[in-house]
């Protein structure tokens, strides 16, 4: 894809669908790039508005900086510029950098600015972090707000001022206050995207609030109800949304929710269940139990 500017990626981004192909391992716990590539290659089948590769669901916290520059690049290679290809990027300031160097080396139109490792910090550290990463990038940034990364609309609106590849806030904390306080003050200068675990839960609610987009982890393995349902979400199709968060989405998350780590296992799960292998999780993750993975598996049926 010819580098776009800022405002015209954010408008793709924003127009459709998003999701997060995971990574594949082989049984050796390497990365597997045939079939992750063959999975990139099928998702696009599927008309995604944008695909993040090497983001949480990805298992980017698992990944060693050559390892991520291989997922990237084969990513970007087997989209061949049909979406855009945004990269997971995160830890400390310094190694973000790191990462977002790889990810413009390998040919990513974006990065995905994850919180950093383990640390709690005061809004100006937190501006410090981002107005960094963006310096040493010429890639469009969306940050992504979420566990010990909470940025206000003060900062926000501060890094926005200088930062203007800056094009994107993605929210993993689902306080309806702030999203309305961050929208109320930027506006259209930035594209919002939903990015709660299993969004669909939030995504009617959120349309409303601006949020016209979303990252979908079950596009992995059931793209073709997760683009019905978000098409329900941007027509406003209510009873349509409410039937399939009942019938699918909500016992969905009570099985993601029985232990920690479930939210990227059990979409690795789904994979294997509709004959799409990506192989385990990495440790500290721990895959889905039997129990698990046959409700997982019921609850699926022929929606594949």
């Amino acid at each position: 894809m010819a580098r776009m500017l800022p405002t015209e990626l954010a408008e793709i981004i924003g127009s459709g669908l998003l999701s997060f192909p995971v990574t594949h391992f082989t049984t050796e716990n390497a990365f597997d790039e045939s079939a992750y590539r063959s999975h990139i290659g099928w998702m696009l089948e599927h008309k995604p508005a944008g695909l993040f590769a090497a983001g949480g669901t990805g298992e980017f916290f698992s990944l060693t900086l050559g390892e991520y520059g291989r997922v990237v690049k084969a990513a970007v290679e087997e989209n061949s510029g049909r979406v855009p290809m945004l990269a997971g990027c995160g830890y400390g300031t310094a190694m973000a950098i790191e990462f977002a160097h790889a990810a413009e080396a390998a040919g990513a139109d974006a990065l995905l600015l994850l919180p950093p490792y383990l640390v709690n910090a005061e809004q100006s550290g937190m501006i410090a972090h981002v107005e960094a990463v963006c310096a040493a990038t010429k890639l469009s940034v969306i940050v992504y707000n979420r566990d010990n990364f909470i940025l206000n609309e003060d900062s926000l609106e501060q890094i926005c001022e200088r930062c203007p590849n800056l094009i994107g806030f993605k929210d993993g904390v689902g306080d309806i206050e702030m999203m309305t306080r961050i929208y109320s003050r930027m506006g259209d200068r930035l594209v919002y995207v939903g990015g709660l675990p299993t969004a669909e839960t939030f995504a009617l609610p959120y349309l409303e609030m601006g949020v016209t987009t979303y990252s979908s982890a079950i596009f992995n393995f059931v793209p073709n109800f997760a683009n019905t349902f978000y098409a329900a979400v941007r027509q406003r199709d209510r009873e349509t949304v409410y039937r399939m968060l009942k019938e699918f989405v909500l016992p969905y998350i009570a099985i993601r929710n029985r232990k920690k780590g479930y939210a990227v296992s059990i979409v690795k799960a789904g994979m294997a269940v509709v004959g799409r292998p990506a192989g385990q999780v990495r440790t500290p993750l721990m895959d889905l139990g039997p129990e698990e993975f046959a409700a997982l598996k019921t609850l699926i049926g022929d929606r594949s």
